[in-house]
C-alpha cells in the first residue's frame, strides 16, 4: 500500500506530490479526523541510504535517441530532488513512490566497483563508451561519503575505458586528477545541465543540487584542466525557463563550454501529475500556460515516448525552439566534441590463468 503524501511542502525537497507508485495495489489518501491533524506540518522526512543487491553495474539500451549503449548508476534515486526528472517513476519498481521517496530513499551499489572489473575482464566485452551517472547524478550529495562514482572512475581511468559523465554537482571537481588525464587521451568528457540561472527557480525546483552560478564555475573549473565540456539546457520548459536558452548558452560558452544541447521537458508515467502539482504550488499564474505549450510540443498529450519525438518535441513551438537553438549554436562558436578513443581500452586482470 502507498499513502498519498502530506499536502505541506519540504523545505529543500522537490516533491510536492508523492503518488503511488503505478504498480501499487492499493493507494491512501489524507483524511482530517476532526483533530486538525492535517493543519501542522509533519516532520521533515530524513534521507535514508540502503544496499543495492544488483548482480550487474552496466546497464545496456538501443534506443536512438542517445548517443550511448551502455551506462552504470552508482545510485538509485537522487537527492538533487528536482521536481521535473525523468527517472523519477524508476522508483516505481522498487515499490516506492515517485514523490518524497525517490529523493529520501536512496540505494547504493556497494560493489559496483569489483562488479564493473567483472565484467570489463569478460572474454565477451566489447568496449565502447560508458556513460556515468544517467539515471540518477553519480555526483549527488551521498557520493561524498561512499565513494562509488570515484572508485568506478578509478578503474575505467586505469583500463583507459572511455567514458562521460552528466551531472549538475560541483562535485565532479573533486575527481579532476583523474579525469583530466583521460581527457586529454581523449577518453573522457563531461556535461554539465543548466535548465535556469534564477537562483530562486532553481532552489524551488533543484532544491539539492548545485546553484546556476555554482555550475558555472564548475564549466570553468573542467574546462581550464582541459576536459571537454557540454552544457545540457535540459530539462528545456516551455515558458517557465525557454525564454533562457539564448542566454545560459552565451554564459556557458563564456564559462569555456564547447559543446551544447538541449532536451525539451520530459514527463513520463506518474511524473505528469507530479509537476502539475508543482506548478500549481509554485507557479499558479503560468500553470495552465506551460502545460498547453507543453502540450502544443506533445500532440496535445501530456507526453510523447515515442523515439524520434520525445527528447525535442514536435509541432511549430518545438520547432521554434530547435530554429532558436541552432542559431544561438552557430553565432556562440559552439562545435561538437570528437569521438572517444575506444582503441587504447586494457581489459582489467580477472585473476584467472589462461589456458592458451
Amino acid at each position: 500500500m502507498s499513502a498519498r503524501p502530506p499536502r505541506h511542502r519540504h523545505k529543500g525537497r522537490g516533491a510536492t506530490l508523492s503518488p503511488a507508485n503505478r504498480y501499487a495495489a492499493y493507494a491512501g489518501e489524507e483524511i482530517d479526523d476532526g483533530w486538525d491533524n492535517l493543519e501542522s506540518p509533519p516532520d521533515a522526512p530524513r534521507t535514508t541510504l540502503a544496499a543495492d543487491a544488483s548482480r550487474r553495474v552496466i546497464t545496456y539500451n538501443d534506443s536512438p535517441d542517445v548517443g550511448f549503449d551502455r551506462s552504470i548508476n552508482p545510485y538509485r534515486g537522487c537527492e538533487h530532488g528536482c521536481v521535473y526528472c525523468f527517472a523519477r517513476p524508476t522508483h516505481a519498481w522498487l515499490g516506492l513512490s515517485p514523490g518524497l521517496d525517490f529523493e529520501t530513499r536512496l540505494f547504493y551499489k556497494p560493489e559496483a566497483a569489483a562488479q564493473l572489473r567483472r565484467e570489463l575482464a569478460a572474454r565477451t566485452y566489447r568496449c565502447a563508451p560508458i556513460a556515468l551517472g544517467i539515471n540518477t547524478d553519480a555526483y549527488q550529495p551521498i557520493e561524498r561519503q561512499r565513494g562509488l562514482t570515484r572508485e568506478i572512475v578509478q578503474i575505467l581511468v586505469d583500463t583507459r575505458h572511455p567514458f562521460s559523465v552528466v551531472t549538475k554537482s560541483a562535485l565532479i571537481e573533486r575527481d579532476i586528477d583523474l579525469l583530466a588525464p583521460a581527457a586529454a587521451r581523449h577518453q573522457f568528457e563531461a556535461a554539465v545541465s543548466l535548465t535556469t540561472l534564477d537562483p530562486g527557480l532553481a532552489r524551488r525546483m533543484e532544491p539539492r543540487a548545485a546553484s546556476p552560478a555554482r555550475r558555472l564555475q564548475t564549466i570553468r573549473a573542467l574546462s581550464a584542466a582541459g576536459i571537454p565540456v557540454t552544457v545540457l539546457v535540459a530539462p528545456l520548459i516551455p515558458v517557465l525557463t525557454d525564454s533562457e536558452l539564448e542566454t545560459i548558452l552565451a554564459q556557458a560558452r563564456a564559462a569555456g563550454a564547447r559543446d551544447a544541447g538541449y532536451v525539451l521537458l520530459r514527463l513520463p508515467h506518474e511524473l505528469k501529475d507530479m509537476f502539475r502539482d508543482w506548478l500549481d504550488k509554485q507557479a499558479p499564474l503560468k500553470a495552465a500556460h506551460v502545460m498547453n505549450r507543453l502540450r502544443d510540443c506533445r500532440g496535445g498529450r501530456d507526453y510523447d515516448a515515442r523515439f524520434g519525438a520525445r527528447m525535442q518535441g514536435t509541432g511549430v513551438f518545438a520547432q521554434l525552439i530547435g530554429k532558436r537553438f541552432k542559431l544561438a549554436y552557430a553565432r556562440l562558436g559552439f562545435e561538437p566534441v570528437p569521438p572517444l578513443d575506444c582503441a587504447s581500452f586494457t581489459p582489467p586482470d580477472d585473476g584467472q590463468l589462461r589456458l592458451f
